[in-house]
């Protein structure tokens, strides 16, 4: 039974449209065996989908049908997500650097029909008996070939799930967001359409294949008929490689979390002027420190720099530029309005919409790239997509984001911080982004992280940052008297310690379960009556 051509909605259909237009432009630049960069053109990334088609198809999966693909962003991995969307089979990217115990809970919960792994992606093998295959440059071979089935879907639909990506989730069980074909090619061209990204950019993409920041990066860049040039972890994690690989590939945009910038502004940010090719920066996934944006916008002197505002269940929600210059009395970025075919809209926490300037209300988007849900999980489904607060009788939902934010006089949205980030400290409800951006006005301190402490069966506020110089001497006396200035008494951290870094989640954004330790063990007066294994915040 022969499968229909997918709909014009399709991911792949889309993202290879540029190979009809400008066959012989470089879809992909990315470093071969030996470290030279190679161009891969729309021609060869189509002839090689269309390889993994062929050798996908006699195994007899169904529309709808699992693959996990386990593989570095490369061409070769665009070309099996690209197959695998083709065939309607749902992917679902995860990275070599994985852990195992993640991976075989993603392969438990999603059964794929299929486990397919990259040339180079080795693991041990997993106490997993399910059905495998490699891929790469040379084409597909399957080693454990799924049992023969019974296909009961012949055509590949708008509707269906292009791809399934897993976050964290607030419980520490990877949670599987599912994006329909509709939804993302929806969004892409939204997007391309806002003039992100133009067909002459290069694209750097710099995170792992299983962030949806990745797929974002090859959606927009072959959307757009664009270069895409992933930059592997060897490459990122070198300030001087990096800075030589994103000039050596002639990168115009780079995508990234704003970690990414961190270890080049803080021991060479002189390296950034060699980029005299990059026209633009998109950061998205947490707060971009604001002395450290202004840094980067000194020396990336003319370049746009975009943030990037929103979530897994929508890809995106919006894309707004930074003032330039950035001056130095504005102490928050605007996340702006939503991209183009969607809306954001305030809720207060009764129900009612948010129109007044400065009042704060959880984020609630409305748009046709919504997620179709959190995959085997409807309950969790149901508590985010939610009905329209302005008027349910329709029937359509929203996304309920659990973000926060306010309006200003503009109508422009700027993000206080997330909804399951307020804590209750005596009774008190604290934001922890409240108390961070004042930490981040500390001189010296280039970014700043708050949380709380179990503490004598109470919970008390601890905050770690990060120095200019990590060598120099910190004066924790004044930076809790600069505090007591600016944040109420039950606002103010008990103690500041200084941290070589951050710790982050593997998605880049900060671990406060991490940070409540570290910033446990480095106190050293009175230890006694700290619990030394902090919960997460609630």
């Amino acid at each position: 039974m022969e499968l229909h051509d997918p709909t014009a909605d399709n991911l792949c259909q889309y993202l290879l449209a540029p190979a009809a237009r400008t066959p012989d432009k470089a879809a992909v630049v990315e470093p071969d065996e030996t470290g030279t960069l190679t161009e891969v053109s729309y021609r060869q990334l189509a002839a090689l989908v269309d390889e993994y088609t062929r050798a996908l198809e006699p195994l007899g999966l169904d529309v709808g049908d699992r693959v996990v693909v386990e593989a570095h962003s490369s061409a070769a991995a665009v070309a099996m997500l690209l197959a695998c969307s083709k065939l309607g089979l749902p992917f679902v990217p995860v990275s070599p650097q994985t852990p195992d115990n993640r991976l075989l809970a993603i392969l438990r919960s999603v059964e794929p029909a299929l486990h397919a792994r990259a040339d180079g992606a080795d693991r041990r093998d997993l106490p997993w008996a399910g059905d495998t295959a490699r891929f790469g440059r040379s084409g597909l071979t399957t080693e454990h070939p799924p049992a023969p089935r019974t296909r009961r879907r012949r055509r590949v639909l708008a509707v269906d799930t292009a791809y399934i990506i897993f976050t964290s989730g607030s419980t520490g069980r990877p949670k599987g967001v599912v994006m329909s074909h509709r939804a993302i090619v929806t969004f892409l061209r939204a997007v391309i359409a806002d003039g992100l990204v133009g067909d002459t950019d290069r694209v750097a993409s710099t995170s792992p294949l299983q962030f949806d920041f990745a797929l974002f990066g090859i959606g927009v860049a072959l959307g757009s008929g664009a270069t895409l040039v992933p930059v592997g972890r060897e490459n990122l994690d070198s300030p001087r490689r990096m800075v030589n690989f994103l000039r050596d590939a002639g990168v115009t945009q780079v995508h990234g979390v704003p970690s990414l910038w961190r270890p080049v502004l803080r021991h060479d940010p002189e390296l950034l002027k060699r980029l005299d090719k990059v026209r633009s920066v998109v950061f998205a996934g947490e707060s971009f420190p604001l002395a450290e944006l202004r840094r980067l916008q000194e020396m990336l002197a003319g370049a746009r720099l975009v943030n990037g505002y929103g979530a897994t269940e929508s890809m995106a929600a919006s894309f707004t530029d930074v003032p330039d210059p950035l001056s130095a009395e504005q102490r928050s970025l605007s996340i702006g309005r939503a991209h183009s075919g969607a809306e954001m809209t305030l809720v207060d926490t009764s129900g009612r919409v948010v129109t007044r300037p400065g009042v704060v209300g959880e984020i609630h988007l409305r748009s046709p790239s919504l997620f179709s849900g959190y995959w085997d999980d409807p309950q969790a489904t149901a508590q985010v997509l939610v009905p329209d607060p302005l008027d349910p009788r329709h029937g359509q939902v929203v996304l309920r984001t659990g973000d926060l934010a306010y309006l200003d006089e503009r109508n422009e949205l700027y993000f206080v911080g997330r909804a399951d980030s307020q804590v209750q400290i005596r009774g008190n409800r604290v934001e922890l982004g409240d108390v961070e951006s004042v930490l981040a006005q500390l001189p010296a301190v280039t970014s700043a992280a708050a949380t709380i402490v179990p503490r004598g069966g109470d919970h008390v506020l601890m905050a770690g940052v990060v120095l200019d110089d990590a060598a120099a001497p910190f004066d924790e006396d004044a930076a809790l008297d600069f505090c007591a200035q600016e944040l109420s008494a039950y606002m103010r951290p008990r103690r500041i310690r200084p941290l070589a870094d951050l710790p982050l989640t593997e998605n880049g954004k900060v671990d406060r379960v991490l940070l409540a330790r570290l910033v446990t063990t480095a106190v050293r007066d009175g230890p006694t009556d700290i619990d030394p294994t902090p919960r997460s915040p609630a």
